[in-house]
């Protein structure tokens, strides 16, 4: 009972600490647009659906990035996945790409934003399948390639790097062995590849949804985004309410949060072997 109570306790006592320094130094300061207090700023959180600063609901705008950054973040991983798998278990796939994937690496997602606003300009979904202004128009022109190309930028190179890294520790005993047993390319495929090397994909999609995440305010910045969290976030700052400001991160870090709580507890249901093989 006790342990269980430390458990649970220990991970809210950072959280707490942060909040009462907030509560302290907010009236010592006094100035809303440097630090508002933290009841201006909960007051927005328990109450996601009311209008902010005329850019629709806190919720509304969540959802948006929830679309953006599920539109990036899925096509990196099946741009990643099987082209990690490639690379990780062909040589010659891994030297034809490597090099080349390789100077790309370092370009910070921002780096692209000229040539991106050159290449997309503001078109969306909504260009690509021409659909007439509407209810669906709106949706689909929340999509914008230019905002889904950073995101995808983003995910793709941790998504690439783990996989390849979880292909290549598997080990070569267990492929051979499959093989001897007279198992064919595609079961030592779906069998044996796959399965070794799933803890680490998983791991990759996991940091690379999270460098997603960190990739949306950037996007939402680029013209053409009247919507999203990122956005809000940069218009409430150029009209001094912080408190829209903070809420906005706390929104963007609690859904980040969750979304890494999903696959930790995933990694944790699926890949039990892996811990008591160590």
């Amino acid at each position: 009972m006790k342990d269980k109570a430390i458990k649970y306790t220990i991970p809210i006592i950072a959280p707490l600490l942060l909040l009462l320094c907030w509560q302290c130094l907010a009236p010592y300061i006094d100035n809303e647009i440097i630090l508002p207090s933290p009841d201006s700023v909960f007051a927005i959180l328990v109450h996601p659906d009311r209008d902010l600063i005329s850019m629709g609901s806190l919720l509304g705008n969540i959802i948006v990035s929830l679309a953006r950054v599920a539109s990036g973040y899925f096509t990196a991983v099946l741009v990643a996945v099987p082209l990690g798998i490639l690379m990780g278990y062909y040589g010659t796939v891994n030297r034809f790409f490597s090099n080349f994937l390789g100077i790309f690496r370092p370009i910070p997602p921002l780096a692209w934003v000229p040539l991106v606003l050159a290449w997309f300009g503001v078109a969306s979904l909504a260009t690509l399948l021409e659909v007439e202004p509407g209810q669906y128009y709106l949706y689909l022109n929340n999509l914008k390639f230019s905002m889904i190309f950073i995101i995808f930028i983003g995910g793709f190179y941790p998504v690439l790097t783990s996989t390849i890294t979880g292909v290549r520790s598997v080990r070569k005993t267990l492929i051979d062995s499959a093989r001897v047993l007279g198992a064919r390319k595609r079961d030592i495929f779906l069998k044996v590849l796959l399965p070794g090397a799933a803890p680490g994909i998983v791991i990759g999609m996991r940091i690379g949804l999270g460098v997603s995440w960190m990739c949306l305010v950037s996007a939402e910045m680029l013209p053409g985004s009247m919507s999203g969290v990122g956005y809000l976030i940069t218009h409430a700052f150029t009209i001094a309410r912080t408190d829209v400001v903070i809420a906005g991160m706390i929104s963007i870090g609690t859904v980040g949060a969750l979304l890494d709580l999903g696959f930790r507890w995933f990694e944790d249901k699926k890949f039990t072997w892996q811990a008591l093989g160590r």
